[in-house]
């Protein structure tokens, strides 16, 4: 299930382009349709974590498949820009539901390698970002980019049942059974969910810039829009290993040096991105991006849940995922504002690198001063 509701989030990134071209819109308005998906999984976290004060994991991970299923249906059938925004929202409902309800699940399933758990969790969910072009570059071949939706639709109805299934199957941890106080334990850990809101949220905010717009800057430097897709594809994949291999590390060494270390390695990786120095060196460049900015998340998710206890989990996690989200949501829209303004591509990435550098040398300081909380509190 997890790849689907991340499909949901990523499938726009190949798909603006050509939505663009078939609704006669603007870039600003395609580059608000892929915000609006990353919003909706912004805004439907925060309700999450107060939902699962109430009710258990698998059942709210039920809610995601059927809203799912519902969402995908809405934008297979859209007639317009508008009704594809409502699609794309609700689809973003769906993945921000499910990724708080799961992703402590993973963590209480795991309690000894939380890492290594989260890190699988997420490389089948990166599965998803490197299907995504090749999925949509097959349905546009067929003339076809509703069926994108309608696929995923059908997954969603299958993935549900079988989870359900599984469920009753197995017995689940209950963990999460102490924690019923979301504004208490937000409170109590305000240092960590701060720390996690600035970095993954501004370090999110750039890539939401960066790889919904990527099949486009690509088209901008002179590359074809398969080949462009091609090399989207190739950013995600990178992502593969990134999740697995970062997860484990980050059961062995410290999250909170690791998750500050990624936000450099990605300022310098887009800020080599923009260089125009051939095919060969954008494709070097595009496979550290992709490596190092999906490293970021099973560091951060570890950094997090592996230090919450049992009664905080949950709701300090749905805190600070709510608020990292809506932080980096908006991403795609400022690029496409910047670009409707007459901004080249280049200059927007290498300021975005700029700020990235910058903060990492602020965290740094921070860490050097012993500002930066090394775990949540007990």
């Amino acid at each position: 299930m997890v790849l689907l509701v991340n499909l949901a989030r990523v499938v726009f990134a190949p798909l603006l382009d050509p939505l663009q071209g078939t609704f006669g819109t603007s870039t600003a308005a395609v580059g608000l349709l892929a915000t609006l998906a990353w919003l909706g999984s912004a805004l439907s976290r925060l309700p999450t974590g107060y939902l699962l004060t109430r009710y258990s994991r698998e059942r709210v991970i039920l809610g995601t498949g059927v809203l799912l299923a519902g969402a995908a249906t809405v934008a297979a059938t859209a007639v317009d820009v508008g009704m594809l925004m409502v699609g794309a929202f609700l689809l973003g409902l769906a993945s921000g539901t499910y990724f708080i309800a799961a992703n402590p699940l993973v963590s209480e399933l795991f309690p000894d390698r939380v890492g290594l758990a989260l890190g699988v969790h997420g490389t089948a969910s990166q599965l998803a970002a490197v299907g995504a072009p090749l999925l949509v570059t097959a349905t546009l071949a067929l003339g076809r980019w509703r069926r994108t939706f309608q696929l995923l639709a059908v997954a969603a109805v299958i993935a549900t049942i079988a989870f359900v299934i599984a469920a009753r199957r197995n017995e689940l941890p209950a963990a999460g059974t102490d924690d019923r106080d979301l504004p208490n334990a937000v409170v109590h850990q305000w240092r960590i969910v701060l720390v996690g809101v600035v970095v993954v949220g501004l370090a999110g905010f750039v890539w939401q810039g960066v790889f919904n717009f990527y099949v486009t800057f690509l088209k901008a430097q002179g590359y074809s829009g398969d080949t462009a897709r091609l090399l989207l594809t190739v950013v995600f994949a990178a992502g593969l290993p990134a999740f697995t291999f970062t997860g484990w590390l980050a059961d062995r060494i410290s999250p909170l040096r690791l998750v500050v270390g990624i936000v450099g390695a990605f300022g310098v990786s887009l800020l080599a991105l923009t260089a125009p120095l051939g095919p060969a060196w954008l494709v070097g460049t595009s496979v550290l991006t992709g490596y190092v900015i999906h490293s970021l998340f099973p560091a951060a998710d570890t950094y997090l849940l592996g230090s919450l206890p049992d009664r905080h989990r949950a709701s300090a996690y749905a805190a600070y995922s709510a608020t990292m989200m809506i932080v980096q949501a908006a991403g795609s829209w400022v690029v496409g504002l910047l670009r409707h303004g007459g901004i080249d591509f280049v200059i927007i990435y290498r300021s975005f690198a700029a700020a990235l550098l910058v903060l990492t040398t602020v965290l740094v300081v921070l860490y050097r001063l012993g500002r930066l909380p090394a775990g949540a509190r007990a």
